[in-house]
C-alpha cells in the first residue's frame, strides 16, 4: 500500500493550472469534432481536423507517434472498442464513433472522448451509447477525497451490467499529468471500499468502453485496434479530473453541448 501512495504523483497547485490549461484545450477540440461528424466524412479528415486544430490552440497531439502510434487521433468505429486508427474509412448512416483527443501542452497532459451519432441511430447504437455517458457521469459522482477506486468502477458496473451491457476490462483509466499514463490505473469495474483511496491532487481519467453484448475484446493485427470479440457495438466516454478537497473538478469539460452526440437529453427521463 505505501509503495502505490507513493508510485501516484499528487499534483501540486501549479501543476494543476496546467491541467486545467490543457484539459480546455483538448476539451475545445473535441467540442469542433461534433461540427464535421457526417456520412461520407473519413476518419482521415477526422484526423486531419484534430492535428490542425490541436495546433492551432499551441498544443501538439499527444498520441502521434506515441508508442509507434500513426496518427493524431484515435477513431473508434461501431464494434471498435479503442485505439482506432484513421484512414480512408468513410462514415455511414447509422454508424456511431468515438473520438478520442488528447493534447500535450507546456509538458502536460488532457485526455476526453465522445462517442457520436453518424445520422439516425438504431435503437441499439442509441442504446450502448447513452449508458456508456452515463456511467462516466455515474463514476465522476463517486470521485472525492477518501472514497476509494472501487467504488468508481462499482458504480460503473452496477448500472451497465443491469442493463445487459459488457463492461470492458482490458482496457482501464490511468493517472495523467507529465506523462500520457501513469499511476493510479482505474478499472471500471470494481468492488465499494476497496482500491486505492483518493486524495485531493490526484488526476486520472475516467473512461469506461460498454460494449452491448459480452465485454471481451481482441486486438488486431495492426497491434492497436482492440473489437468485441462477438461483433456487438461499443461505446465510449472520457474524462480527465482533479481530486479536489471537496470532491471532483473536471478539468476537460466542455464549452458547451456536442453536436451530433448529446442529443439525446430526456433519453433518461
Amino acid at each position: 500500500m505505501l509503495f502505490r501512495n507513493r508510485s501516484v504523483h499528487v499534483k501540486t497547485p501549479r501543476e494543476i493550472e496546467h491541467m486545467r490549461t490543457v484539459g480546455r484545450m483538448a476539451a475545445e477540440t473535441l467540442h469542433a469534432v461534433g461540427s464535421i461528424i457526417r456520412p461520407g466524412v473519413t476518419t482521415e479528415e477526422i484526423n486531419d481536423f484534430v492535428h490542425k486544430d490541436t495546433l492551432r490552440l499551441g498544443a501538439r497531439p499527444a498520441p502521434l507517434n506515441y508508442l509507434g502510434f500513426p496518427k493524431s487521433v484515435c477513431t473508434s468505429i461501431n464494434n471498435v472498442v479503442c485505439h482506432g486508427i484513421p484512414g480512408a474509412q468513410k462514415l455511414q448512416e447509422g454508424d456511431i464513433i468515438n473520438v478520442d483527443v488528447t493534447h500535450l501542452f507546456q509538458g502536460f497532459h488532457g485526455d476526453t472522448s465522445a462517442t457520436f451519432y453518424v445520422g439516425t441511430p438504431s435503437e441499439d447504437a442509441k442504446k450502448v451509447t447513452e449508458i456508456a455517458r452515463r456511467c462516466l457521469d455515474l463514476g465522476i459522482a463517486e470521485v472525492k477525497p477518501g472514497a476509494r477506486l472501487g467504488d468508481i468502477g462499482a458504480a460503473i458496473q452496477e448500472f451497465a451490467e443491469g442493463l445487459g451491457c459488457g463492461v470492458v476490462t482490458d482496457f482501464v483509466g490511468h493517472g495523467i499529468g507529465r506523462k500520457f499514463h501513469e499511476e493510479p490505473k482505474v478499472s471500471h469495474v470494481g468492488v465499494r471500499g476497496r482500491g486505492e483511496r483518493l486524495r485531493a491532487g490526484m488526476t486520472f481519467t475516467i473512461e469506461p468502453m460498454i460494449n452491448l453484448g459480452s465485454p471481451e475484446v481482441e486486438v488486431l493485427d495492426d497491434d492497436w485496434t482492440a473489437v468485441t470479440v462477438d461483433g456487438s457495438l461499443s461505446a465510449q466516454f472520457e474524462h480527465t479530473i482533479l481530486v479536489t478537497e471537496t470532491g471532483v473538478e473536471i478539468l476537460t469539460q466542455r464549452p458547451g453541448p456536442l453536436q451530433n452526440s448529446e442529443i439525446f437529453p430526456d433519453y433518461w427521463a
